[in-house]
């Protein structure tokens, strides 16, 4: 008896010295469990049996929702043009003849001699392509010959080869950005960007374009939050992600500034180069070069090989940590089937040319400012873009009402020029899933194949075409 009292005791000792919290959630479970034990099951209505006549008329009744909503018939995804023959210099659309303003063949390489020769080298040793991701057989001695040739033009550790341009940077971004992290990134950013933060499932935070103000509203206010919370700002990462020039506008990043943020705020910066690789800077190198950046400033560099290489792909390049990463966590490098080395040996003909002619990149921005400053004062239409970027935009300058008489009256512009013999294109985008939607436009591309006369009559024309179809 003495020792069942002890017990108690100390049973009631130990209730009492526990926390309040302990006792209420055991009271609490206690409860429940009783009224578990204790409450009435209730059993489910048994639904009658339809007959066979009645499911039949159930079935012919139902209408199931389109898989995809209706798209009209004249929807311009749907009317292609066909081009015959390779889209160089004179390209041939829909079986007429036009210089073309359309393809981004910036250095024309396209159709090179050299490149072509590399090219068919290539194809009789390799192959057509590789049947395999780079982990699984698919990597081939051209693939590392690049690799080297690439990180040793951008003056960078290592670089890394993807065999689909719009996965570079829309693989890049996630493998290092996760749920969690932040990432600062301008409004009119291209739209690889935009799936590659998807694919993140990081904390996005769009500043207005360019404006290295609002910027910095956004560093504050985050520095602000991670005060509050040290320990989770311990453990996030933060990135800002911009273009060299915009695809979008044919805007510049201003670079410098985005330097002083980042080491200010302690941010880290990926750079998309696809249009201002092999464009800017004396030799090509792009917007670092072009401002006299350190490149080592930068955390990652993408661009695509669509462009100025005249090849397919695209490659990162930065320091080895970063670029290996990569090698295990980029999906587009992982899971894709490896760059045909046809292709890899195309580009690095194409980066020998570049740099045994460094004046190329010289001729190309004088024919863009030459262009650029031949479309201004059209009436109607304005010019949206620095005066060396090779891709600009022409904006109505007053909008019909809505975006869709917009776009087909632009359509009429191009039409009236395309019979004139100047292919151009409308610029296009998936307008349900853009963060930002651009402006409908015209976008002119310029190319160092174009000759003078050829950039006069392109403008000469489009002035012809905007006072026939919007005045």
């Amino acid at each position: 008896t003495a020792s069942k009292e002890f017990s108690l005791d100390y049973f009631l000792y130990f209730c009492f010295q526990a926390p309040a919290y302990h006792l209420i959630l055991e009271g609490i479970l206690i409860l429940w469990i009783i009224r578990l034990l204790f409450s009435k099951t209730y059993k489910l209505q048994e639904r009658s049996d339809l007959t066979l006549k009645e499911k039949e008329e159930l079935i012919e009744e139902w209408q199931p929702e389109p898989l995809v909503p209706p798209v009209p018939k004249d929807h311009p995804a749907l009317n292609y043009n066909i081009v015959s023959g390779p889209p160089t210099h004179i390209i041939t659309v829909n079986g007429k003849e036009c210089i073309n303003f359309a393809s981004f063949n910036f250095l024309g390489l396209l159709n090179n001699e050299k490149v072509k020769s590399a090219a068919q080298a290539s194809l009789k040793k390799y192959g057509v392509g590789t049947c395999g991701p780079r982990g699984f057989y698919g990597t081939f001695d051209v693939h590392l010959e690049l690799e080297e040739r690439l990180a040793k033009f951008m003056r960078t550790e290592e670089a890394i080869i993807y065999s689909y341009g719009f996965a570079t940077i829309a693989s890049a971004i996630p493998a290092y950005s996760k749920r969690g992290d932040i990432v600062f990134v301008d409004e009119a950013a291209c739209f690889a960007i935009q799936k590659g933060l998807q694919a993140s499932r990081s904390n996005i935070k769009l500043f207005k374009h360019n404006d290295m103000t609002d910027l910095e509203r956004l560093l504050k206010e985050q520095e602000t939050e991670d005060q509050k919370n040290p320990r989770k700002a311990r453990v996030t990462r933060r990135f800002i992600v911009v273009e060299g020039l915009y695809m979008n506008t044919g805007d510049i990043c201003p670079l410098p500034e985005l330097i002083k943020l980042k080491y200010k705020y302690k941010v880290r910066i990926f750079l998309e180069e696809s249009l201002s690789f092999g464009v800017l800077g004396e030799h090509g190198r792009g917007i670092t070069e072009h401002f006299g950046i350190n490149i080592d400033d930068i955390d990652l560099i993408s661009a695509n090989m669509e462009n100025s290489l005249a090849s397919i792909g695209g490659f990162c390049c930065g320091r080895s940590f970063i670029i290996d990463h990569q090698r295990l966590s980029g999906q587009g490098y992982c899971f894709s089937a490896s760059l045909p080395p046809l292709l890899a040996a195309a580009a690095i003909e194409a980066l020998n040319i570049m740099e045994d002619n460094p004046d190329i990149f010289q001729t190309l921005r004088a024919k863009c400012e030459r262009i650029h400053k031949a479309l201004q004062g059209i009436s109607g239409l304005k010019v949206v873009g620095e005066s060396f970027s090779p891709a600009l935009h022409l904006h109505l300058e007053e909008s019909c009402g809505s975006r869709e008489n917009d776009v087909k009256l632009l359509k009429r512009v191009v039409d009236y020029c395309m019979n004139s013999g100047i292919a151009l294109t409308q610029a296009r985008y998936l307008e349900k899933e853009e963060k930002c939607l651009p402006p409908p436009s015209i976008r002119v591309v310029i190319t160092v194949e174009q000759t003078e006369k050829e950039l006069d009559k392109a403008a000469s024309l489009l002035k012809e075409a905007a006072q026939s179809v919007l005045n």
